[in-house]
């Protein structure tokens, strides 16, 4: 229930956004582009995958000195720290590092390692843009097989 309240209410920022010439001044209302993107962190155009659309958010936290292993997503998903400090980095060396406040597009389809590099745990919240059915990351393990 509470992730579908806040990407209800996400979606009415996103609405509000797109829309804030319209609100009135004395509205207490404030919006603010955290991320508008044509293609990942990486370079490469953003493309949604075939099928049944479905977006899903998720919460994430790595614990200090924790990382989340080599992975990659088969679908688009951006991401955006909510707390601590991250470091992204690719196969290629390639390195992404992120704060609070901070939003990505991620890489599709390249492995990469997400590393918390600060003191306190990292917490970001995730939406990936997949179709029904489709996963979302798959671990490095499982593309050798």
């Amino acid at each position: 229930m509470r992730t579908a309240r806040f990407l209800v209410l996400t979606a009415l920022v996103m609405v509000f956004q797109s829309n804030a010439p319209a609100l009135d001044a004395s509205a207490s209302i404030s919006a603010s582009t955290v991320l508008q993107a044509e293609s990942s962190w990486d370079g490469k155009t953003i493309e949604y995958p075939a099928g049944k659309a479905e977006v899903t958010g998720m919460m994430i936290e790595i614990a200090p000195g924790g990382e989340t292993g080599w992975h990659l997503h088969p679908v688009p998903s951006f991401a955006m720290v909510l707390e601590g400090e991250l470091e992204v980095q690719l196969k290629n060396g390639a390195v992404k590092h992120l704060k609070a406040g901070e939003a990505l597009a991620e890489v599709v389809d390249t492995l990469h390692n997400g590393r918390n590099v600060g003191a306190a745990p990292v917490k970001l919240v995730v939406f990936y843009t997949g179709a029904v059915g489709q996963r979302l990351s798959i671990g490095e393990d499982s593309q050798q097989k």
